[in-house]
This record gives C-alpha cells, structure tokens and sequence, in this order.
C-alpha cells in the first residue's frame, strides 16, 4: 500500500518541473517576439531588392538625349559657334585652349568642342572606324560672354568670327543636341520609343531603322535632309559615292555653303 510520501512529489522534484516549464514557455516568448522582427526583416530585404531592381531598369531605359538635356542646363554658360578654315578646326581648338589658359580666362571660358562623329567608312574594300567631323569648318564654345572672353575666342589665330547676324548668338539647348549628342545614340533613343509603341525590341527597332535604301541620285540635284542636326534643311548634291551608298551636299549653314556627307537614307529627293 503506497504512503503519502510516495503521491506527493517532493519540493526539489517540484521545482526541478516549474524550472522547465518556465524555460520552455520563455523560448516560446521569444520565438514569438523574434517572429515579427524576422517579417519586418523580410519584408525590408524584399523592398531594397525591389528598389535596387527599379533603378537597374531606370539605368537601362534612360533617354539619352533627357539625360544631355538635364547635363547641358546643369553646365555654367552658353554655347556659341565659332568659324575656322576647314580642315583646321582641331588647330584653332587647341589654339583657343592654350590662350585661355595663357590670359588667364578659364573663369569665363569652359569648354572648346569639334563636334564629331565615329562612322565606318570601306577603303580597300575593309571597313574602318574614322572620327568624321559634322560640322566642317565650325567649333563650339561653352562661354560666358563678356569682353575678356569674346577678345579671347575672336583674336585667336585661325579664328575667323563668331556665328550671329548682329554679334554672337547663343545656341538653344535644342541645337546644341543636334550638335554634340552622337547620332548613333539619338538613332537608340528613337528606335526605342519606336519598339515601345509597337511593343516590339529595341535591337529589331534599331536594324530597322539603320537599313540603308537604295535610291537613284545625280550631282546637282536638290534635296532634303532627313537626319541628323541639318534634318529638313534643303541641300544640293555635289558628288555620288554608289559603292558607299553616300552623297555629299551642300547645306546653307549660318549663312554659308558647307559641304556634308551623308547615307542615301539620309536625304530625300524634291
């Protein structure tokens, strides 16, 4: 027959019981208060990977021509043409660079630009990739205007004035683009606005509007351009180059008769 002693646990069995429940209802606590801080972790990754995901795809679709556009209003001055002798524009830029350092003018003048352009050209039969100027005979200043600076530009040796009918006269942003924003990406942009609309890809937008078209031209007939910074301005052609598939025309710019060279699909007969 069992004694009292035997039903009732004794103290130390007791606490030794009590110790253990507390701990496991502790862990239970804990586990629980931990539970919300891992969601809210969670969920804070989830947002930083999320937002990170929307700058990649910020940094892939920015327009280029936006992102000139937002540099160019950031920059100090105004841009304004200046004409050389053909064939010398990289000489008067670096004329004009060393007397700005010379008198002491770089507060006023900030930026000397051939506009340029990189096209592949076939000689011999290969191509190559050459550095083709698009405006012959012109250069680009970022300036303050003021005396020092417009005796600065003006009196540099090969020089021979500023663009403007009654003194020199500042480019837009506009015309600056068309200047100095590479037309390749200006083509990019284009294409993809193009396939957006369409809902096709950028590359397929992109061959397609690079296709060269053949077309019938002869020297001394009048144009249009279609592309580029002269695009809708007339031309006339003066030489055929049908193994390339380019014309060269004369463009009235600023005033005179500039020679350009161009794709066939880049002008369009009258």
């Amino acid at each position: 027959m069992s004694t009292p002693e035997n039903e009732i646990e004794s103290p130390e069995t007791g606490d030794a019981t009590a110790e253990a429940a507390a701990d496991v209802v502790a862990e239970s606590a804990s586990v629980d208060a931990d539970a919300p801080e891992a969601a809210e972790l969670g969920e804070a990754e989830v947002a930083v990977e999320a937002e990170e995901a929307v700058e990649v795809v910020d940094e892939v679709e920015e327009d280029p021509i936006e992102a000139k556009k937002r540099e160019l209003r950031r920059q100090p001055g105004d841009w304004y043409v200046i004409h050389s002798y053909a064939g010398y524009e990289n000489k008067v830029k670096a004329n004009l660079e060393t007397r700005v350092q010379n008198l002491d003018v770089g507060d006023f003048i900030f930026e000397v630009v051939v506009p340029s352009e990189e096209v592949t050209e076939i000689k011999n039969g290969q191509p190559k990739k050459v550095n083709r100027k698009v405006l012959p005979g012109y250069i680009l200043v970022r300036m303050e205007l003021n005396d020092a600076s417009w005796g600065a530009v003006r009196n540099t040796p090969g020089v021979t004035g500023f663009v403007g009918t009654n003194g020199p006269t500042a480019l837009s942003i506009k015309e600056v683009l068309q200047f100095l924003l590479p037309r390749a990406e200006v083509r990019k942009a284009a294409a993809a606005k193009a396939a957006a609309a369409v809902g096709e890809s950028v590359e397929a937008a992109a061959a397609a509007a690079s296709n060269l078209v053949e077309v019938d031209f002869e020297v001394g007939e009048s144009v249009t351009v279609m592309d580029g910074p002269f695009a809708t301005l007339p031309a006339s052609i003066s030489e055929v180059n049908t193994e390339q598939r380019k014309v060269k025309v004369l463009v009235s710019i600023f005033g005179r008769e500039t020679p350009v060279e161009l794709g066939f699909n880049q002008v369009e007969k009258l």
